[in-house]
C-alpha cells in the first residue's frame, strides 16, 4: 500500500512540474511580443487551466507564432516579385505584361476611388487599379461550376486551379477528373489544396492517383511539420483561383464541394463567385505561382515565362484591384483595406459575411458610419456552420444596432459569401471573412471592383439574401434570454484564440 501511494505521489510531483514547466514556456513566449492583450492573457489561462492540452493548443494556434513564418512567405514573394521585375526590363518575357492597362488616376471622377486608391497605393503597391476587365458575378456552384468546367475543357497550354477546400464526393472527383483528362492531352496542370481545409479528401487519398499522371502536379500547402518543430496550422491559405492559359480566370468564396450545388430537394450553399478577363487574369496567375513557387520551389523561370502571362487585350471597362493578404504582409492589408472602405463611404454600405467577428478599428468604423448617417447593412447566417463562431457575432449585435446599423440573417441555406458594396462604385469581394483569422492569418484574395455592371448584379444578388433574411430589431433583441447572452460572451471572449 505504501509503495503503491509512493509511486503514485511520484507521478503527481512529476506531471505538476512538467506541468509548471510547459506554462513557463508558454507564459515566457506569448510574452516575448507585444500584441493583442487579451489574446496573451487568454493563452495564459488556457496553458494553465489545462494541462498538456493548453500547452499542445498554443504550439498548433497561437497566433504570436505567425509572424516568423510569414516572413519566409514573404521573402519567396519578393524573391519572385524582383525576378518579375527584371524580365520585365529586359523585356525578354514580359513584353505583354499588363503594366499598359494602369488606370490613369486623373481620369477617374469618381472622388470615392481617388481617394480609397491612394491609400492603397502605399500599402499595395505591386498590384495597381487595372483598366479593361469583363467581370461576371456568379452565384454558388449552380452557376460557377459549369463555366469553370467549360474552361478547363477549352484549356490549350495550362491550367492552374487553387481551392482551400476540394471535398472527397462527386464534385471533387469531377474537377480531378477533367484536370486529369486535361493533363493526359498534354495540357501543364497544377493543382493547389489546402491541407486542413481538405483534411478528409487528402487523408483519404484522393490526391495520390493523380500525382502520378505526367503533367498533372499536385501540392498540398501547410506550414506544419512536427519534425522541424514547426506546430502551427494557422496560416490556412484560403484562396480559391482557377486560371486557364492566362487568359481566363474564376475567384471567389466557392469551394469544390457539391454542397455548393442544388438538386434532389437540397439548397446549395449560398456563395459568389467571380469569372473575369483581361488584365486582372495575370494579376492573379501571379497569385497562384507566388503559393506554387513557396510550396514546391519549382524554378521561378518555368513560372514566370510568355506562357503562362500571354498578350492581353482589354475585353471590358471595369477596374480592378487584386489585394492578397495574408501573415506575409505585417500592414494589416485586408484589415486597412476595409476600414478604409468603411470609413470613406458617404452613403450606404453592404456587408455579406459568414463570418463576422471583426477587428475593434473595423467594428468602430462602422458604427461612426451609420452615426454619421450612412446606410449600413450586415447579412449574416441565421445557423452558422461554426457554432461558436455564430456566437460571437451576435454578442456585436447590441451594440451595432444601437448606432443604427441593421442586421439581416439569413435563412437557410448557409451563405458562405464575402462582398462589401460601398456607394454602388465600390466592391471588395473574394475570400476573406470579417473576421480575426480572415484579416491577420489567412492568406486571402480580395478584389476591388469599379464596374457598375457587375456591382449592380452584386447588389441584386445582396438585396436576394436579404429578402430571405429576417431583420434583427433592436427592442426585440434586447430582450433575449440572459442565458443567451452569456454564451455569446462567452464565445467573443474566446475569438482571439480560436
Amino acid at each position: 500500500m505504501e509503495g503503491s501511494i509512493s509511486v503514485y505521489g511520484f507521478w503527481v510531483i512529476i506531471s505538476t512540474l512538467l506541468h509548471i514547466v510547459a506554462f513557463t514556456g508558454v507564459c515566457l513566449h506569448a510574452l516575448q511580443r507585444r500584441r493583442n492583450a487579451s489574446a496573451t492573457i487568454l493563452w495564459i489561462f488556457v496553458a494553465w487551466s489545462f494541462p498538456l492540452i493548453g500547452p499542445l493548443l498554443y504550439l498548433s494556434f497561437g497566433i504570436d507564432r505567425v509572424p516568423n513564418k510569414g516572413l519566409r512567405k514573404k521573402a519567396a514573394n519578393q524573391l519572385m516579385m524582383d525576378r518579375r521585375r527584371t524580365h520585365h526590363k529586359d523585356a525578354s518575357s514580359f513584353v505583354a505584361w499588363h503594366y499598359g492597362f494602369s488606370s490613369n488616376y486623373a481620369e477617374i471622377k469618381n472622388e470615392f476611388s481617388q481617394r480609397l486608391n491612394r491609400s492603397l497605393n502605399s500599402l499595395n503597391t505591386e498590384h495597381p487599379l487595372l483598366d479593361g476587365n469583363a467581370i461576371q458575378p456568379l452565384c454558388g456552384g449552380d452557376e460557377a461550376y459549369p463555366l469553370m468546367i467549360e474552361a478547363i475543357r477549352s484549356a490549350t497550354k495550362h491550367i492552374h486551379l487553387q481551392s482551400f477546400i476540394i471535398y472527397r464526393d462527386a464534385t471533387g472527383r469531377q474537377f480531378l477528373d477533367e484536370l486529369r483528362k486535361k493533363a493526359d492531352e498534354g495540357v501543364e496542370v497544377r493543382l493547389l489544396f489546402d491541407r486542413f481545409g481538405s483534411t478528409h479528401a487528402y487523408l483519404s487519398g484522393m490526391f495520390r492517383k493523380y500525382r502520378r499522371i505526367p503533367n498533372f502536379h499536385v501540392c498540398g500547402w501547410t506550414q506544419a511539420n512536427p519534425l522541424k518543430r514547426q506546430f502551427q496550422i494557422n496560416l490556412r491559405n484560403h484562396r480559391k483561383n482557377l486560371i486557364v492559359d492566362g487568359h481566363i480566370a474564376f475567384f471567389g468564396g466557392v469551394n469544390i464541394s457539391g454542397e455548393n450545388t442544388s438538386g434532389n430537394d437540397r439548397k446549395a450553399i449560398r456563395d459568389y463567385h467571380f469569372k473575369v478577363e483581361g488584365p486582372l487574369v495575370h494579376e492573379l496567375q501571379l497569385s497562384f505561382l507566388r503559393d506554387w513557387f513557396f510550396m514546391t520551389a519549382e524554378p521561378i523561370d518555368q513560372l514566370l515565362n510568355e506562357i503562362h502571362f500571354p498578350k492581353i487585350l482589354s475585353t471590358g471597362h471595369a477596374r480592378a484591384r487584386l489585394i492578397d493578404s495574408g501573415p506575409s504582409d505585417p500592414r494589416g492589408l485586408a484589415s486597412e483595406t476595409f476600414f478604409n472602405t468603411i470609413t470613406l463611404a458617404c452613403r450606404q454600405i453592404l456587408i455579406v459575411t459568414p463570418y463576422f467577428v471583426p477587428t475593434n478599428e473595423i467594428i468602430q468604423a462602422l458604427r461612426s458610419a451609420a452615426h454619421r448617417g450612412v446606410d449600413v447593412r450586415l447579412v449574416l447566417p441565421e445557423k452558422n456552420n461554426h457554432h461558436y463562431a455564430g456566437m460571437a457575432s451576435k454578442a456585436l449585435y447590441e451594440e451595432l444596432l444601437t448606432s443604427g446599423v441593421r442586421i439581416y440573417e439569413r435563412n437557410p441555406p448557409f451563405i458562405h459569401a464575402k462582398a462589401l458594396v460601398a456607394d454602388d462604385s465600390i466592391a471588395l469581394v473574394g475570400t476573406a471573412n470579417l473576421d480575426v483569422r480572415s484579416l491577420e492569418l489567412n492568406y486571402e484574395t480580395t478584389v476591388l471592383i469599379e464596374d457598375d455592371n457587375a456591382i449592380g448584379k452584386l447588389k441584386q444578388m445582396i438585396h436576394e439574401d436579404m429578402d430571405e433574411s429576417k431583420e434583427i430589431l433592436l427592442n426585440t433583441w434586447i430582450k433575449r434570454p440572459a442565458g443567451q447572452k452569456l454564451a455569446e460572451n462567452l464565445c467573443a471572449l474566446m475569438t482571439p484564440v480560436l
